[in-house]
Parts: structure tokens; C-alpha cells; sequence
């Protein structure tokens, strides 16, 4: 007997993302609902829908990030995993901002894309829908230098670090290794993990003035 609460609505354009990613599921035991568009999801989804959402991106008639918007706004809170074949940074940073679980980059690994269903299906059954409490994101953060703070800031608000080596005059490779850090000291598996903490504890509420670094062109 199946069981709804384990139930995996993937919604994409793509058939063939829909047939494969439907298949591996159904095969690792979920029961598996396909929608060709964010539209025809958003007129089948109802506050009592059971389960968890697989959204792409990039969609034709309105996108992963605008049905992302409307769910919450009709009040349904299906736990929402993104999904995007275009590495976009700023996209996952608004994405979890407004309440996606994970950010998920095709073709993305299986094992990342179970994990991610597991998160977001206990997710789904708890009230808190497992938010971080504001309290306990500000001690994680506590634990961060004033470097690994500035790089935080540069994440918060989509910058990749390049440029948030510009920004703060130092090497790129420095940059990564306080990335390294801070995701280490925050308990963060993804760039989505510590997106939710900046967020839980108000950071990126505001999005400041950005610099861009000079061409290279004579």
C-alpha cells in the first residue's frame, strides 16, 4: 500500500528529466507525480497535498521561482527542492530565501537528490517545517571570524567568490578556503545549508551596493 506522505511531485518541461528522475524515484520507493508545468502543477496542488515538490527553474509561461511564490501564497507548504541546469548562484540564494530546502544543479548526483528528498519529506511532517530558529543561527555565527563574516556577506547576497574576492582585496583561493571554514564551523553541507542559517538569523534581509571589477580590456 502506498503511502502519501512519501509522494514526489516533479515538476519540469523536460520529458526526459521527468521519465528518468520519475523512474529512479519509484524505484528507491516514493510514489512519483509529473507535471509539464509550473501551471498545471499550481492548478492540481491544494493545501492538503501530501509530500514534497521537485521544481525547475526555467519553465515556459511562469518559472520554478514564481511557483515557488504562488504556493506560499495560496498557503501550501510543500517542502520545495529547485532544480536548475544553469548554475545560477542568485537564483539559489532567492530560492532559499523564499523557502526551498535545497538547490540542486542537473545532472545532479543521486544520492544528493535522495538526501534532499529525505530532508524535505521530514520537513514536510513537522509544524516548524524544521526552520532554524533565529536564536540558534545567531550562535552558529558567532562562531565565525570577521574574514569569514565578509565572505558570508558576499554568499548572502549571490556573489560568487571571484568577486567577493574583489571585493575584499584578496585572492580567490583565500576566499575558498574561508568558505571552506565557515561551512565547516556552521555545520553546512551546501551553499542551500548556510543560506538558511544567514537567513534564519536576518542576514541578506537588505542587499547592498555591489562593485564590479575593472574589464580586463585595454
Amino acid at each position: 500500500m502506498s503511502d502519501p506522505t512519501r509522494t514526489v511531485h516533479i515538476v519540469d518541461d523536460d520529458e526526459a528529466i521527468r521519465q528518468s528522475v520519475g523512474f529512479m524515484l519509484r524505484k528507491a520507493g516514493f510514489d512519483v507525480e509529473t507535471y509539464v508545468s509550473g501551471v498545471q502543477f499550481l492548478k492540481q496542488a491544494n493545501r492538503s497535498t501530501p509530500g514534497c515538490v521537485l521544481l525547475d527553474v526555467r519553465m515556459p509561461e511562469i518559472d520554478g521561482l514564481e511557483v515557488q511564490t504562488r504556493l506560499a501564497a495560496q498557503g501550501i507548504l510543500l517542502p520545495v527542492i529547485m532544480l536548475t541546469g544553469h548554475g545560477d548562484v542568485t537564483l539559489a540564494v532567492r530560492a532559499v530565501k523564499a523557502g526551498a530546502i535545497e538547490f540542486l544543479e542537473k545532472p545532479f548526483e543521486r544520492t544528493a537528490l535522495l538526501a534532499a528528498i529525505e530532508e524535505a519529506l521530514r520537513q514536510a511532517g513537522r509544524n516548524d517545517r524544521g526552520q532554524l530558529a533565529a536564536a540558534e543561527a545567531t550562535v552558529r555565527l558567532a562562531a565565525l571570524t570577521a574574514r569569514e563574516r565578509d565572505v558570508l556577506d558576499g554568499m548572502v547576497v549571490g556573489r560568487p567568490n571571484k568577486l567577493i574576492a574583489y571585493d575584499l582585496d584578496i585572492a580567490t583561493r583565500t576566499v575558498e578556503v574561508h568558505r571552506a571554514n565557515l561551512m565547516e564551523k556552521l555545520s553546512a553541507r551546501s551553499l542551500s545549508d548556510v543560506l538558511r542559517i544567514a537567513f534564519a538569523a536576518g542576514l541578506g534581509e537588505t542587499e547592498p551596493a555591489q562593485s564590479v571589477p575593472p574589464s580586463s580590456s585595454t
